[in-house]
């Protein structure tokens, strides 16, 4: 590709795993100033604590050493003005890499035209985050099989009731996914070991193994009247708006429980709310919203059907780790000319 590349990193990153990009090839040299980032507050806090603010003579050296690069590691001050600015003032640009899965709806919010977005390529950190949004799907699947919402409220009011009601058992029943990507495929796989039968939709419908039927989204009603859980993993684009709306969950048979670890626009709030007190909808674990911060008024932060989670599911110890390895892989295959996996596509920003 080229025989010298400077990658400079816009976001907090621990030391050694600066050291690990710099291993990857003795052409790149990686530029970082941790004096000029904002300290994490936790572990892959990539925004960092919003306290922190730079003098003007670090402002400068922020942004000088951001446009003297070709790569990014991070959106500067991660955010989409950030990419904005920085897509209008660095004309060596080549590649940024993001650290959402989802970074599609930042690069939307940043503004930018078609033919600045055609100068460089951005690459998500999708798969990344599998494991741990799989384990939370997988949580949720449990807590409305095993009635956990109804066990910590007698919990609370030291109740032991006479009447000892029966869990469902998740061996054997079925799953439907829509999403059939890395965090889809992940998620299949924990409810397999479960003992689950999974089917599941995909854009380009194709044979999975493992997988028992995969449609598009316009078969999604049929495969829904079988299902005993729904775990969606779907983006937020123009095509998966308001999907899950009352005629979806209308599909849906009585007592199904309802997971959303991918993007809170694909569900209209409203009919799953109506899904939850007619019985067609017997719980919900849900880590995304149409609206966060969640609203205070939002009737699901009391609704005793629902779990909420504030789109903290993905979060993990190990995120910047994976993240890291994630860039080095696709570093070495920028370097050799390959084709960079998990670009945003700029037309449906996903």
């Amino acid at each position: 590709m080229t025989s010298s590349l400077t990658v400079a990193i816009a976001v907090p990153l621990e030391a050694e795993l600066v050291e690990q990009i710099r291993a990857v090839d003795p052409s790149v040299t990686v530029r970082y100033e941790p004096e000029l980032l904002p300290p994490e507050r936790f572990p892959a806090d990539h925004s960092g604590d919003p306290d922190f603010k730079r003098t003007p003579g670090q402002e400068e050296r922020y942004w000088a050493m951001l446009n003297s690069a070709q790569v990014l590691y991070g959106f500067p001050n991660e955010n989409p003005a950030g990419l904005a600015r920085i897509a209008r003032e660095n004309p060596h640009l080549q590649w940024i890499h993001a650290m959402a899965a989802g970074a599609g709806g930042a690069v939307k919010a940043s503004g930018l035209d078609q033919e600045t977005l055609q100068k460089f390529r951005i690459t998500t950190s999708a798969g990344v985050h599998a494991p741990p949004l799989a384990e939370f799907a997988a949580l949720g699947i449990l807590n409305g099989f095993k009635r956990s919402a109804e066990l910590a409220k007698d919990q609370a009011a030291k109740v032991w009731p006479e009447l000892r009601i029966p869990t469902r058992l998740v061996n054997g029943s079925t799953l439907v996914v829509t999403g059939l990507g890395e965090i889809g495929l992940e998620t299949a796989r924990i409810a397999r070991a479960l003992g689950m039968k999974v089917s599941g939709t995909k854009r380009s419908v194709e044979h999975i193994d493992g997988i028992d039927h995969v449609v598009d989204n316009a078969g999604l009603p049929g495969l829904l009247a079988t299902a005993d859980a729904v775990v969606n993993t779907l983006p937020g684009t123009a095509f998966t708006e308001k999907l899950f709306n009352r005629e979806v969950f209308a599909a849906m048979k009585p007592g199904t429980v309802f997971i959303n670890v991918g993007r809170g626009t694909v569900v209209d709030e409203e009919a799953l709310l109506e899904a939850l007190d007619n019985g067609q909808v017997s719980y919900a674990c849900l880590d995304v919203f149409a609206v966060e911060p969640l609203p205070q008024d939002n009737p699901l932060w009391e609704h005793p059907k629902v779990m909420v989670s504030p789109h903290t599911s993905a979060l993990s110890a190990a995120e910047n780790r994976l993240i890291t390895e994630r860039f080095c892989s696709n570093l070495r295959t920028f370097l050799d000319g390959g084709d960079l996996p998990h670009l945003v596509d700029t037309v449906h920003f996903y």
